[in-house]
């Protein structure tokens, strides 16, 4: 929230003071402080633009002692409003420093202090401004004003306060000079150091994204290859289902066939062998990890070594298909 916001009439009549608090904590603190910052700042900048237009009648016809008069207060109202918003300012830039608040209330509390900056600025180049006029035009005051008693020498009097009143008032002005200074080295410190925290939420940010696609590329990639890993160990299985069922056929049909048993002894080995080869080969074709075709290789090994010893005049050499 700015001071634009409060012109548009987002916000009316928010006190400097605070007034009631709704909320509790230091969060609610920090938010009332800086409605009371937007509020100052509002006001600042309407007391400035009325003190711009008294600055410029000096030195014409119009400059008299009660246009100084008015100036002499709208500078002190407007030095006074500087104080309390800084403090203000102050007290939400401490809540903020206590407690964790959004990065939409830290940027929006930037812009406070930024705008706040602004407004001093404009105050104090329509003081010095001020300053250089009232020292080089001296009040007009009118003769039809001046009472049919006074002589030259009351008059001369009256110049006489008058210039010291001047000075008084030049002195007291330089002051608020001062103080003007040190608030706006004061409040670009403030700024600087939410620049950079802003900066710091914007590269979290950045690093969260970034994290976020890693993990994306990641999730995609493991999601492949678990389907793939799935899609192999269901082909592995159903290989499996029709190779048993070879199996039980083979053995069905070596029952039955004894005489061509007697005529070919090494046939029925042979043929258990030969499945056992393919079912072992179809594993590893669809089998992902080394590990598991070392397994069903030395699986297939042993039961071919199993076989031809007891059948000496088999081969233990089988191929097998490389994984």
């Amino acid at each position: 929230m700015s001071f634009q916001d409060l012109e548009a009439g987002n916000v009316r009549g928010a006190p400097l003071g605070g007034g009631r608090r709704n909320g509790r904590g230091p969060a609610a603190g920090g938010a009332v402080a800086s409605q009371a910052v937007a509020s100052g700042v509002f006001q600042i900048n309407t007391a400035v633009a009325t003190f711009q237009r008294l600055v410029n009648t000096l030195g014409t016809p119009k400059d008299t002692p009660d246009l100084r008069d008015r100036i002499h207060k709208t500078r002190q109202h407007i030095t006074q409003l500087v104080k309390d918003t800084s403090d203000k300012l102050k007290q939400a830039s401490e809540a903020d420093h206590r407690v964790e608040v959004s990065a939409t209330k830290k940027i929006a509390d930037a812009k406070l202090a930024k705008d706040f900056q602004a407004v001093l600025k404009e105050f104090q180049k329509a003081q010095r401004l001020a300053v250089e006029r009232e020292a080089a035009y001296a009040p007009f005051i009118s003769q039809a004003g001046l009472p049919q008693s006074y002589n030259s020498s009351e008059v001369n009097n009256g110049a006489d306060k008058l210039a010291e009143q001047r000075t008084q008032l030049l002195e007291s002005r330089r002051q608020e000079l001062v103080f003007l200074d040190n608030e706006i080295v004061f409040n670009e410190a403030i700024i600087e150091e939410r620049d950079q925290g802003i900066q710091e939420i914007q590269h979290q940010i950045t690093e969260v994204n970034e994290i976020f696609k890693d993990l994306a590329v990641l999730v995609h990639d493991q999601g492949a290859m678990i389907d793939d890993i799935d899609s192999h160990i269901e082909n592995a299985a159903v290989a499996t289902s029709q190779a048993k069922g070879q199996l039980s056929k083979a053995a069905k049909t070596q029952k039955s066939n004894s005489s061509l048993s007697g005529m070919y002894p090494g046939f029925r080995l042979e043929m258990v062998v030969g499945v056992l080869v393919v079912v072992v080969s179809l594993a590893l074709d669809l089998c992902v990890h080394p590990d598991v075709v070392n397994r069903h290789k030395q699986t297939a090994l042993m039961l071919a070594a199993l076989v031809c010893k007891n059948h000496p005049g088999m081969s233990t050499s089988v191929p097998f298909p490389s994984p």
